[in-house]
């Protein structure tokens, strides 16, 4: 995610000199290392009791729909696949691509902490291939088809720029999920990786993960109802080894799939329907092109038939079925950072948000309040005391979510590396988490010197 900062705590952010480090409460530090934690706050049902309206539906149905479509509309890092033209400029092609295939400005090492040598990194770059975009791209479409990374570059080769730091690694920028339309755009030197605009990010992806149909197959699949809306964590389709494309398929929360129409009591795949729902799953044939399947979905899997309503107790049910997985850039290794994991959580509620915190941070249509240099830390800490179950806390390359108070203590979870703070001896701890935590807010340190409040940079409320 090429706005992002590549945040990894104990790393200073410099946001000039108007900004002090505020004194840190006393909280108790238990075993685990994570200031002001307690077992009781690991469970949901701690802080919906904590919430002040916790079951008042936010949105309307009707309310989400039209936030979505003003928010695809208005925000530059969304994208309306339907709006894209048949036959797209050689100038829009190559922008989209410059906009993400740019190498980080720290030298690349491998898995070992090596340099990468000139001989890797330059054909790397070289198989963009921008030479060979015609004056006018015809745009073609297509549906991931599975759990699939999105790429700075055409490649899989695992680079980073910080030395033994595995979960960022360099050449990650987002994830496709079975069922995500995209167009296509451009192909690799080597034919084997497409560009790719989806809603949410555009960038290379591989393409035996991509199932190419018309522009209406594609279109019309994302708005076919019925459907089932996924809201645990991550759910897995029926094993079948009669369908193998779509068997043990996993699909993360917030996955809106359409349900297959077929007679109730018709095997799927060699099996009986009836205490499953019949989803219908797209699949690459062996020559690229795209077809549907179906598969079944059990029926106790953590699923409902349309989007949680948005209500404060529904936000933190959400983000709970995350805690403690383990951080993944770019949702790598299975998991998701910390924009991935807010805007999960917010789209199994029906909100559709962009990608990465910096577009988070600012999104036209999502009601937010800036902060810069300019602000005082008195007034920083007077946003933090009207913050409102939800709200979502913006640093510069990190977001938390904030959940509640415990005898006025501000607390957010969030996908994090590990926690700074001061003890009551001024001495400075590190606590590695690597993980969805639960933490208050305000004893929470980037460095020395500087606290999470006073390097905030938004605050976000999905509110109307």
């Amino acid at each position: 995610m090429p706005n992002l900062s590549r945040i990894v705590l104990g790393v200073a952010l410099t946001l000039g000199s108007a900004h002090a480090l505020a004194a840190a409460p006393t909280l108790p530090v238990p075993a685990s290392g994570v200031i002001g934690t307690q077992d009781a706050m690991f469970s949901p049902d701690y802080w919906i009791a904590r919430a002040p309206a916790p079951d008042k539906v936010i949105f309307s149905r009707e309310e989400l729909k039209a936030l979505n479509a003003r928010t695809f509309a208005n925000d530059p890092s969304m994208y309306v696949l339907a709006n894209i033209p048949a036959q797209i400029s050689a100038g829009q092609v190559k922008a989209w691509i410059a906009k993400v295939s740019k190498m980080p400005a720290k030298p690349l090492l491998d898995v070992h902490n090596q340099p990468l040598p000139k001989s890797v990194v330059d054909p790397i770059v070289a198989s963009i291939a921008l030479e060979k975009i015609p004056e006018h791209v015809t745009a073609r479409y297509g549906i991931s088809v599975a759990r699939q990374s999105l790429r700075t570059f055409p490649t899989d080769l695992k680079a980073f720029t910080v030395p033994d730091q595995p979960d960022f690694e360099s050449l990650q920028e987002s994830m496709l999920f079975p069922g995500d339309p995209v167009v296509i755009v451009h192909e690799s030197e080597d034919g084997q990786w497409y560009f790719v605009v989806s809603p949410r990010y555009a960038a290379w992806v591989n393409k035996s993960a991509i199932a190419v149909g018309s522009r209406d197959e594609v279109l019309n699949y994302a708005d076919k109802t019925p459907y089932r809306v996924v809201t645990g964590a991550k759910v897995r389709t029926v094993f079948t080894p009669e369908a193998p494309a779509v068997s043990e398929l996993q699909l993360d929360m917030g996955a809106r799939v359409p349900l297959a129409d077929l007679p109730p009591d018709e095997p799927v795949n060699g099996q009986g329907p009836y205490v499953s729902w019949t989803l219908q799953l797209p699949v690459r044939a062996q020559d690229g092109s795209l077809h549907f399947q179906p598969a079944l979905l059990q029926r106790n899997a953590d699923s409902e038939p349309d989007y949680v309503p948005l209500t404060q107790a529904n936000v933190i049910r959400q983000a709970f079925k995350f805690l403690g997985e383990r951080y993944g850039w770019g949702h790598l290794y299975n998991g998701r950072d910390c924009s991935g994991f807010v805007s999960d959580v917010y789209r199994s509620l029906g909100v559709q948000m962009p990608r990465n915190t910096g577009d988070q941070a600012k999104s036209p249509e999502l009601a937010h309040r800036l902060f810069t240099a300019a602000d005082s830390h008195e007034a920083r800490m007077k946003a933090i005391a009207q913050a409102q179950v939800g709200d979502l806390i913006y640093i510069p390359g990190h977001v938390m979510m904030f959940l509640g108070r415990v005898n006025g203590e501000p607390y957010v979870i969030q996908d994090v590396g590990g926690v700074i703070y001061l003890d009551a001896q001024g001495h400075k701890h590190w606590t590695r988490t690597n993980e969805v935590s639960v933490t208050p807010l305000l004893p929470l340190l980037i460095d020395e010197k500087l606290s999470y409040v006073d390097a905030m940079t938004s605050l976000v409320r999905i509110r109307p």
